[in-house]
C-alpha cells in the first residue's frame, strides 16, 4: 500500500534509507553511530529496514592525503576497494551494542537490467532482512563504469526501494528539505509536500556540494520521481534529522507515490 502521509513512517514496515557520503565521513564521521542508533530502534520496533550508503571512496581519501575523489576512474576504483571494508567495519561496530548484524551488498546498475540478477539480488534482501539482518548496500564502485554510475546511490536506492516493495524510501543528505532555490539563497522556500506528477520546473537546484560526494538535488528529485512512479512515497529530509523521519515526524519534503 502506498503511504499517504509522512506519519505513517512509524508504523511503516520495511524503509529503504539512504544516505551521502558527506552525512558520514569527513567532519561529519562522528555523525555514522547516529544514524545507526535511529536505524537500529526502528529496527528494534519491527520494521524492516534497508540502508543504502555512500562513503566508500570518501573512507579511503585520508588514508592518501587526499581531499576529493580521484578524476580518473581506476583511482576512483581503487579507493572504493580500500574504503568499502572500513566502512563496513564502523557500520558494524555501530550496530554492535544492539546486537544487529550487518549483511553488505553491493551492486551495479547491470543488475537490475536483466530479470535473473534483478530476481537474485531481491531474494538476498528478502533473506536477510527475514533473519533480521541489517543490509547495507553500496554500488560496487570497483567494478562499475563511468557510464553506468548511479550518481551519489540516490538512484540505486530508488531501484532497491521498488525492488524489495517498500512502503517507502527516505533520502538522507545535509540539507534538510527541498528548497524553491538553493536554500543559501534569499528568498529561498522549502517546499513540504510534492504532489505525484507535479511539475517542479520551477524549482532552482544545483550540485553536491561537497568535494566527495557525486549528488546534489538533482539526483535527488530525479530518485524520488522514479520511486513515486512505482508507488514508493519518498522523504527527503537531512541526516540529523533520520530519528523523527522514522517516527514520523514534520520534517524533510514529502513526495507522494503514485496510488
Amino acid at each position: 500500500m502506498t503511504l499517504t502521509d509522512r506519519k505513517q513512517l512509524a508504523l511503516a514496515k520495511r524503509i529503504v534509507v539512504k544516505v551521502g557520503s558527506s552525512s558520514i565521513t569527513g567532519e561529519n564521521e562522528q555523525k555514522l553511530p547516529v544514524l545507526v542508533d535511529a536505524l537500529a530502534q526502528a529496527h528494534q520496533r519491527g520494521a524492516e529496514i534497508i540502508l543504502v550508503t555512500s562513503g566508500a571512496i570518501a573512507t579511503a581519501l585520508p588514508l592518501f592525503g587526499l581531499n576529493s575523489r580521484p578524476v580518473e576512474l581506476a583511482g576512483s576504483q581503487a579507493m572504493a576497494a580500500i574504503g568499502q571494508s572500513r566502512l563496513m567495519v564502523r557500520y558494524q561496530q555501530a550496530l554492535d551494542k544492539y546486537s544487529i548484524i550487518a549483511g553488505q551488498v553491493l551492486l551495479t546498475a547491470g543488475d537490475f537490467e536483466q530479470a535473473e540478477t534483478r530476481a537474485n539480488a531481491k531474494a538476498a534482501l528478502d533473506t536477510l532482512v527475514s533473519l533480521k539482518v541489517l543490509p547495507i548496500v553500496n554500488e560496487n564502485d570497483t567494478v562499475a563504469t563511468s557510464e553506468i554510475r548511479f550518481g551519489d546511490n540516490d538512484r540505486l536506492a530508488a531501484l532497491v526501494a521498488i525492488l524489495v516493495e517498500a512502503d517507502a524510501l527516505i533520502l538522507l543528505s545535509d540539507i534538510d528539505a527541498l528548497y524553491t532555490m538553493p536554500p543559501e539563497l534569499p528568498g529561498a522556500q522549502k517546499v513540504d509536500y510534492v504532489a505525484y506528477g507535479q511539475d517542479l520546473s520551477s524549482i532552482q537546484v544545483g550540485g553536491s556540494s561537497s568535494s566527495v560526494g557525486t549528488g546534489g538535488a538533482v539526483t535527488k528529485i530525479g530518485a524520488a520521481s522514479t520511486a513515486a512512479d512505482c508507488s514508493v512515497s519518498v522523504l527527503l529530509t537531512s541526516a540529523d534529522n533520520v530519528a523523527a523521519a522514522l517516527n514520523g515526524e514534520a520534517v524533510g519534503t514529502w513526495f507522494q507515490g503514485k496510488n
